[in-house]
């Protein structure tokens, strides 16, 4: 059947006349270089495009077309036909291989599954597809060589239905057994995400190479099983198949998933024994490792020993952001620029989270408009990516705006957008988002319901929030995740509602974890509720008893019963647990640098002017009737030195800086890692009225922004 007769089954592409444009050109370059083919043989011709064929040189294989269009080599000669179109579909080149190919009137298997390979591997899917459907309609017979690129088009398009149908005419065929066809049937099922049915095939694989093993452990690790990835890695060990740096390229992204940090530096070990450390994709898996498992001392050594790219500053980037070093990150950034790396989408997602880490509005918008300038603005992870960004920085509108012109919205777009108006306060707007978001027919999942009962909770919307949540088992069917438990602890909490609060706590279907606990020791210190607040304390100390937040609340809730002795025993227990307390700090960022204040900081190069003006500010305020309220300064001494205390925190700092390098009427955007205390918000309220300024403040909890003396909290927060 080798040069059976078949009929054409496409019509002629509609680039001829282009591609015999080309070739005239082609034509005319051979004769101006006076070019020395002219005395080519048919048979020369042919070796010679073989070997432009295995070396992929288009251009000269290009040439030599000329050559034979001008000496007449070409017609009526199926042999050099063939290998032509055979040589364009190998370079990639699939509508010049086309057109030849529609031409040649006795097509062989060669050429049949040299199209169906060049279709298949340059993202023409379908064609690869089509064109195998007619050689089987013809009467053409797929072989081995044919099998492996058909699956590779299945798999790309992820049709399941054809994949298992041509599975089929496989094993019929008796090619099952083939190590080609066998690897490409185990890629395929990893692409469909049915390892049951990869693991099957591979078990009964008659003979296994290294892409057979390569190909199972990148399927689990790809379809989140990286304990089975390490299993058949172990395996493979076990058989005496020696691993290559593919092997590790997939298997350290197992090690990074499952944040196997001995197991990830033994690996490392080996890359070192076998040499494997000059492959910059080896190095950058191992880099991945080291930041999935928080370690970035080891990755920043690797980061600076060896060559890198763009995957590498991407690994860095969000390696550090997730760390909790933003500015690290955005330094890296700087210096992926000066170093003239292309930055990519990942780079730029990755960057827009460390922006809003620390709210860095200015920087974050001008990775904004990079986007734009990109065409990745388009991308709706992107525009999803802008909403967090801006609604976390303090830009709700430019959050609503990117939302409204996103050309397509998905459930993760509208949870950002709900959780954005929570993330201010805006409570019934996140509902009114939700409703919205119901109309459309969107099913919400259980991030949706986590980002609106958030809102309620900020809000202090009982009714509503309680609606919601039972709304959930009620109307979706869904089971209460403990995300959604947390939020409804928190807003009863703060609402008063302590004993229902406990009740929740205690009948809820999954088991209590250190967050919900905290949120009701943070309710029983605002309500004063002595005896919930230990049991709360306890039951969080069972948990985790080196997390150093419960001990701290519930040293100041009594401190606020002025229990010193017993503020005395807690602090002497966090202190030979050796917990640390967080420091507060806050951020301020002035054109595109973010200047960070810790509490009593005094080492800013404008520190002199910073106190001055926060003793002229308290001055001013005290003219004014402020009277300072010391009731946060949780230690046993004397009311002066309590006031003294208050203004040292970072937040003061942070707005005294800012009133001194702004012009008068700028917004002024303060981020604080804690919660901000009550004298700070009473305060940040008068600077807003007495110097006619706009501050936003983001907490650890929330949005504040101060107007005219006023805050959105409402004194909720």
């Amino acid at each position: 059947m080798n040069g059976a007769l078949i009929r054409k089954p496409f019509k002629p592409h509609p680039r001829k006349l282009q591609y015999l444009l080309q070739i005239d050109y082609y034509i005319t370059q051979l004769t101006k270089e006076k070019a020395q083919t002219h005395s080519l043989t048919s048979l020369q011709c042919g070796t010679l495009l073989q070997s432009f064929t295995n070396s992929k040189s288009y251009h000269k294989g290009k040439q030599l077309h000329a050559h034979m269009v001008s000496s007449g080599l070409l017609v009526k000669n199926t042999y050099l036909n063939t290998k032509l179109s055979a040589f364009y579909a190998i370079c990639g080149s699939m509508s010049e291989a086309r057109v030849i190919f529609d031409d040649i009137i006795l097509k062989n298997s060669f050429l049949l599954n040299c199209m169906i390979r060049g279709y298949a591997c340059n993202g023409f899917s379908l064609d690869s597809l089509a064109l195998y459907r007619d050689m089987l309609w013809f009467g053409q017979k797929a072989d081995n060589f044919t099998y492996p690129f058909v699956l590779k088009a299945c798999g790309d398009l992820l049709d399941v239905k054809i994949g298992r149908k041509i599975h089929s005419e496989i094993v019929i065929r008796g090619f099952e057994s083939d190590i080609y066809v066998g690897n490409s049937l185990l890629s395929v099922y990893s692409k469909f995400r049915d390892m049951e049915a990869a693991r099957k095939l591979f078990d009964r694989m008659p003979i296994r190479d290294l892409t057979s093993w390569n190909t199972m452990i990148s399927g689990y690790t790809k379809n989140g099983d990286p304990e089975e990835a390490l299993s058949i890695f172990s395996l493979m060990a076990r058989s005496g198949e020696r691993a290559d740096c593919a092997t590790l390229v997939t298997i350290l992204p197992a090690c990074a998933n499952m944040r196997a940090l001995q197991l990830g530096r033994q690996m490392h070990g080996f890359v070192i024994r076998n040499n494997c450390g000059l492959d910059i994709s080896v190095t950058n898996s191992l880099i991945y490792v080291y930041c999935n498992c928080n370690s970035m001392v080891y990755a920043r050594s690797l980061f600076e020993m060896f060559e890198r790219d763009t995957v590498s500053f991407n690994s860095m980037i969000l390696g550090y952001a997730r760390n909790g070093d933003a500015f690290e990150s955005l330094r890296l950034f700087n210096q992926i620029l000066l170093e003239g790396i292309e930055p990519d989408q990942v780079t730029l997602m990755a960057v827009l989270g460390a922006c809003d880490q620390i709210t860095a509005l200015q920087f974050g918008m001008s990775v904004h408009a990079l986007l734009t300038r990109k065409g990745f603005a388009i991308y709706t992870i992107v525009g999803t990516g802008l909403i967090n960004m801006y609604a976390k920085c303090g830009n709700l509108g430019c959050s609503c705006q990117v939302f409204e012109e996103m050309p397509e919205i998905n459930l993760i777009s509208w949870s950002a957008m709900i959780a954005g108006y929570g993330l201010h306060g805006k409570g019934r707007e996140a509902i009114a988002v939700f409703n919205q978001m119901e109309a459309k027919n969107i099913r919400p999942d259980e991030v949706t319901f986590t980002s609106v009962l958030s809102a309620c909770s900020h809000a202090g919307l009982v009714d509503e929030g309680c609606d919601i949540f039972y709304k959930i088992a009620k109307e979706y069917n869904m089971e209460h995740i403990v995300e959604h438990y947390s939020c409804m602890v928190d807003l009863l909490g703060r609402a008063g509602h302590l004993d229902q609060a406990y009740k929740l706590i205690t009948t809820m279907e999954v088991k209590p974890t250190l967050d919900i606990w905290a949120s009701l020791l943070f309710a029983c210190r605002v309500h004063h509720n002595v005896k919930l607040a230990e049991i709360a304390a306890l039951n969080a100390f069972d948990l985790n008893p080196k997390a150093v937040v419960p001990y701290i609340s519930l040293s100041n809730i009594y401190a606020v019963e002025k229990r010193w002795d017993d503020v005395e025993r807690v602090r002497a227990t966090v202190r030979s647990k050796g917990l640390k307390k967080q420091p507060g700090c806050s951020y301020v960022e002035l054109e595109k640098v973010v200047h960070c204040f810790l509490v009593g900081d005094k080492s800013h190069p404008q520190s002199e002017s910073i106190y001055s003006k926060l003793e002229d500010l308290c001055w001013q305020l005290k003219e004014a009737g402020y009277t300072p309220d010391t009731s946060s300064v949780l230690y046993d001494v004397n009311e002066e030195v309590k006031e003294k205390m208050l203004w040292d925190h970072s937040e003061r700092l942070a707005i005294a800086f800012a009133l001194i390098n702004t012009a008068p009427g700028t917004v002024i955007m303060i981020t604080k890692n804690l919660r901000i205390c009550c004298d700070c918000h009473t305060v940040t309220k008068l600077i807003s009225k007495h110097m006619g300024r706009e501050i936003i403040m983001r907490d650890a909890h929330r949005f504040h922004h101060f107007k005219n003396g006023i805050c959105s909290c409402g004194d909720y927060w």
